[in-house]
């Protein structure tokens, strides 16, 4: 397993968010989290890197990470684009990529990555000497995506990524997710509000409620799902 999720609590201060989270998703695999809004998804995520207290048992590569160190966490592997996309703006394109890589020693496994992703997001490259600040919005969760691959990931996290962006500029994107997941093998967590666009990416998936996970199997099997269906595929 890539990653598993046993019994996982969370929350900040005295608010417990979720309530004894069971989840696991193979390597290589897309899994989606699907919810309404304060349903507990982007605590999953925070809890997976790290960021928020939790008790229970969550496993990276057969290793227990509970309390490892968020930085210490990403080293390991997990890259996470958060909900803002968290671009640095006043830099250019290529500064933010590099940042990506700052904890790789490897500089020229570092140079042939940042052609990789150039070769995924031409648009980037044609914009590699602009300043962040100065891109659309799909531009800059295209480069959030992208500074997050430079950090050679096994597994990446990624919250909302379509929110704010054009049906168009959605479908590109999530077809290059797909290709780098088929080409690089990197395994994908998906938090999206785009329940139909997140099934369709997804190998399998879990709906949260209130802080627990009520349903999972399939991708096909949730998008039969009659529950799913009305609530968040809206048919």
């Amino acid at each position: 397993m890539l990653l598993e999720l046993k019994g996982v609590h969370a929350g900040y201060g005295a608010t417990r968010v979720l309530h004894g989270i069971d989840f696991a998703m193979g390597e290589r695999s897309i899994s989606a989290l699907l919810g309404a809004n304060g349903a507990g998804k982007t605590t999953t995520l925070r809890a997976i890197c790290g960021m928020v207290r939790t008790q229970g048992e969550i496993r990276f590569g057969g290793e227990d990470i509970r309390h490892r160190k968020t930085e210490d966490i990403a080293r390991l592997g997990i890259a996470h684009v958060p909900d803002g996309r968290g671009t640095f703006l006043h830099l250019t394109t290529e500064e933010n990529l590099r940042l990506g890589a700052y904890a790789r020693k490897d500089k020229p496994a570092v140079a042939r990555d940042l052609e990789r992703v150039y070769g995924y997001f031409p648009r980037l490259y044609e914009r590699r000497r602009q300043q962040a600040g100065t891109l659309s919005g799909g531009e800059q969760q295209m480069l959030a995506v992208s500074r997050a691959l430079m950090l050679a990931p096994k597994l990446m996290l990624l919250d909302e990524p379509s929110f704010g962006l054009a049906p168009l500029v959605v479908r590109e994107l999530f077809g290059i997710l797909r290709t780098i997941n088929a080409e690089a093998g990197v395994g994908m967590l998906l938090v999206e509000q785009n329940a139909a666009m997140a099934l369709e990416l997804a190998d399998q998936g879990c709906v949260i409620e209130t802080g627990r996970v009520v349903l999972s199997g399939s991708a096909k099997d949730l998008k039969q799902d009659d529950a799913v269906r009305r609530s968040y595929l809206g048919y």
